[in-house]
């Protein structure tokens, strides 16, 4: 019972850290909440025993996500252009239509935490018992990530690496950027200052 109400409470703030972020005009706020509602998320996942998938939420949600967002920050404007946001009855709509047919792709799940759901039943059983013997791992967890689910595994790990790439890569242009800004505001300083007789007064 204590679980189930961690899981409400987790999801409640997650909706309403939405509702929030959509209201929003100011960019940077949004960027920080975007970072909240994936740490939010990833507690909701840990909070569902899928530590793996948490990890993932955590690392590239909260963390490297929103250092892309910052950065994208630094070369545009923070507040959001009221003039810009036009109503997409289309979109809303197209949205409407993808939730509710994944509301009601749910209906035949089994009930979470169900200990007669099939995955209990064809699977696992075979993990529990052969695990010790055949990869000569203790933790059942650990032993599905490293040697079962290898191939995902090594796929989460490099969509991670080639996003911290992908980050370092975007705050070296950054740099380029803002030493080229500075070098030509310099140049056009040192312009003015060759045209005006470096700033002093004749006598």
């Amino acid at each position: 019972m204590n679980d189930i109400l961690v899981n409400i409470v987790l999801f409640s703030f997650l909706v309403a850290m939405a509702l929030v972020i959509i209201r929003l005009h100011d960019l940077f706020a949004a960027a920080m909440l975007l970072g909240i509602f994936s740490l939010l998320s990833a507690g909701l996942f840990t909070a569902m025993d899928a530590v793996d998938v948490a990890f993932t939420e955590a690392a590239v949600g909260a963390g490297i996500s929103t250092v892309l967002f910052l950065g994208t920050l630094l070369l545009t404007k923070r507040e959001e252009r009221p003039e810009l946001n036009k109503r997409a009855p289309f979109a809303l709509f197209v949205v409407i239509l993808l939730g509710s047919a994944l509301i009601y792709a749910t209906i035949d799940m089994p009930a979470f935490g169900d200990p007669q759901a099939p995955i209990h039943h064809h699977v696992m059983p075979r993990y529990m018992e052969w695990t010790r013997d055949k990869i000569g791992i203790p933790n059942v967890v650990t032993a599905v990530l490293a040697s079962y689910r290898g191939y995902d595994t090594f796929g989460e790990t490099t969509v991670i690496f080639t996003a911290g790439i992908g980050v370092i890569l975007g705050l070296g242009a950054l740099r380029r950027i803002s030493s080229g800004k500075r070098n030509t505001a310099a140049e056009a300083g040192a312009e003015d200052d060759s045209e005006t007789g470096g700033g002093s007064l004749e006598p």
